[in-house]
């Protein structure tokens, strides 16, 4: 333990000194006219846009894994001009250090993005083109084009076999009590049940952070979970406040996408520049993915029921004091078509936070808008009271129980922590290189 609050102790200093080559006076400088428009934060909305998207986003591919590509060419590009980190993979020789890093982010995102999503190459391609519009000619703007091409490529080509493409046949639900069910009202088929077997960006292996089995069906920790889901996850729950309702509603919605609009946020408070932001992003997004290959490998591992089962079921668990009550139905309705545990929003957030809390400060007020109710912002002072806040949503929302919430939270953390301390960590002496 000691030894990794060092390392960690060491990757956070090395984030805010010039020791990176990143100086605090550098963040708080005016952009110049070429850099307007932050490239990490431009071509996030856009992947953002994308995956909002009806139908655009592969059904058996966990967004999460595209949007770690994206950012790792992001990242690589710059870095392989800039040289202030480790680089992910590996650098490409004879990188001119005048190239534009500008030009370099904006076509590796550009590539990645139209090999991942080719029915939007049309307007991907415009927004390239006016991107590299703004960038004066010259040598150092092709230099830069040319690094993006080959960053996007050797990005693109170590991912291409990792297991995301698997198929496997459709999960077939055991019957025993606290087996996963497929879930009504609409009983949809799981889904990513080969995600377990992706090949982690950065974990040793997807099973590196497993947690222990969730409790059993008839032991106390079930049961005071069992009773708070049934009565606060309840569709027409008389116990749950009217902002539990809210927030059971709010985050109801693909949970990295809120992640990544909080990171846009902070890095525009925080006047991040492309460096820092392409580093932040990156880190950010292959520690959800890997977040998200853990998570699943748990699932599908321990296949736990879901509330709606173990609540409309509950006269097979063998606990005397879980009470079944066959029209139960969750407050979304539907139920996420995935096991239980751990859960899938605490873990992300947890992750998340984490991450946004070595790299900034963690007292930083900001707003969250959602994907599922238009309008409504919930403000927030840190970025740990957002995670728990997203992870509590699925109590009352009905989807999860809370040792789901809490196993999920101690997932995510861990597996940002691993990968902090070390992946993209920063040069003692980047000049030298």
């Amino acid at each position: 333990m000691a030894k990794r609050s060092l390392v960690l102790a060491i990757l956070c200093v090395g984030l805010w000194t010039s020791a990176s080559g990143l100086s605090q006076a550098v963040i708080n400088e005016a952009p110049s006219s070429a850099e307007q428009v932050n490239p990490a934060i431009e071509w996030n909305r856009t992947l953002l846009n994308i995956v909002r998207t009806p139908g655009a986003q592969p059904p058996t591919i966990h967004s999460t894994r595209n949007f770690a590509i994206l950012h790792i060419a992001i990242f690589e590009a710059v870095n392989d001009i800039n040289k202030d980190f480790k680089p992910y993979a590996s650098s490409l020789p004879h990188v001119s250090r005048r190239a534009s890093t500008v030009a370099a982010a904006d076509q590796a995102a550009h590539d990645v993005l139209v090999s991942l999503y080719p029915s939007f190459a049309a307007s991907l391609d415009s927004e390239l083109q006016a991107d590299l519009d703004r960038i004066p000619y010259g040598q150092d703007k092709s230099d830069g084009v040319e690094i993006g091409k080959a960053v996007a490529v050797a990005t693109l080509a170590a991912r291409s076999n990792d297991g995301s493409d698997l198929t496997l046949p459709p999960f077939t639900p055991k019957t025993g009590p606290g087996e996963y069910q497929l879930t009504p009202p609409n009983f949809a088929p799981a889904d990513f049940i080969q995600w377990s077997q992706v090949t982690p960006f950065a974990l040793r292996r997807p099973n590196e952070f497993r947690p222990p089995p969730p409790p059993s069906v008839t032991s106390e920790d079930y049961t005071r979970s069992f009773t708070e889901v049934k009565d606060l996850g309840f569709a027409q729950s008389t116990s749950r406040t009217a902002d539990q309702t809210q927030i059971g509603q709010f985050w109801n919605g693909n949970i990295q996408n809120f992640w990544n609009e909080i990171t846009q946020t902070a890095a525009i408070q925080r006047h991040l520049d492309l460096a820092r932001s392409a580093h932040l992003f990156a880190l950010l997004n292959i520690t959800l993915a890997d977040t998200a290959i853990a998570f699943f490998e748990a699932k599908y591992s321990y296949t736990l029921w879901r509330p709606v089962t173990a609540v409309q079921m509950a006269d097979i668990d063998g606990n005397r004091a879980t009470v079944p009550d066959t029209t139960w139905l969750p407050l979304s309705t539907k139920t996420a078509p995935d096991p239980s545990y751990p859960g899938a929003h605490s873990a992300i957030s947890a992750a998340a936070a984490q991450v946004l809390q070595l790299y900034l400060p963690n007292r930083i007020g900001f707003d969250v808008t959602s994907e599922s109710l238009p309008g409504v912002t919930r403000h927030f002072n840190s970025f740990s009271d957002a995670a728990e806040e997203a992870g509590l949503s699925r109590i009352y929302a009905g989807q999860h129980f809370r040792f789901d919430h809490v196993s999920g939270k101690h997932l995510g953390r861990q597996v940002a922590l691993r990968i902090a301390s070390t992946t993209l960590v920063p040069k003692l002496n980047p000049q030298f290189d």
